[in-house]
């Protein structure tokens, strides 16, 4: 379940639900644990199987957000999951696309520098008083695009004729989703910065 943009909420907050074992929720742990999975799949080369456990992961991504809404269960857990959830399923196709040669490294260093430099706010957030801050919609945009993109260059591997049409359009969607990730990553810096302008939180 993603955070929508909005106000901060300070850290000690009630978020919406204060459960943590709703059905959303759950479906949010179910990507994580599938995570090291999908990279193992990744790094052995059984890509069929990895692009089958991405599936199910964009699929319970909508279904868990959906679920949430519709059943009022948007929580604070929820909203920390997800995103990291996504994360990690980056990462892990990055460094696995990365370890075959499929992509450079220096990508890989330009998308994980800029999540990096985003850590690197939470101590201050925390000394105001604040946990991590909304997702910005471009961020989710971002997301998207780049959980496109590496399934793409995945399936572009090969001289079939579908191979030929995702390979340039995977492509496409990384270079779109890296510089839309550092366009959300400055905005979410300039978050930052209005926010630490405030008072500590109590």
């Amino acid at each position: 379940m993603r955070a929508e943009p909005g106000a901060p909420a300070r850290r000690g907050s009630a978020p919406q639900v204060d459960r943590v074992f709703t059905v959303p929720n759950l479906l949010s742990l179910a990507r994580l644990l599938l995570v090291p999975v999908f990279a193992y799949l990744i790094v052995t080369e059984r890509d069929g199987w990895a692009l089958g456990v991405l599936a199910f992961s964009g699929f319970s991504d909508w279904l868990d957000g959906y679920l949430a809404r519709r059943w009022n269960q948007v929580s604070r857990v929820g909203q920390l999951l997800d995103p990291a959830a996504d994360r990690l399923y980056i990462l892990s196709t990055l460094l696995g696309l990365a370890w075959r040669d499929l992509i450079p490294w220096w990508l890989v260093a330009l998308i994980v520098a800029r999540d990096a430099v985003l850590a690197l706010t939470l101590p201050v957030l925390a000394r105001r008083g604040y946990g991590p801050l909304p997702v910005h919609f471009l961020g989710k945009a971002a997301t998207f695009c780049l959980l496109y993109a590496f399934p793409l260059i995945l399936l572009g591997e090969g001289s079939s004729g579908f191979a030929e049409v995702a390979r340039p359009i995977g492509w496409a969607f990384a270079w779109w989703g890296t510089g839309l990730y550092w366009w959300a990553g400055l905005l979410y810096l300039r978050q930052v910065r209005d926010v630490t302008r405030v008072p500590a939180a109590g």
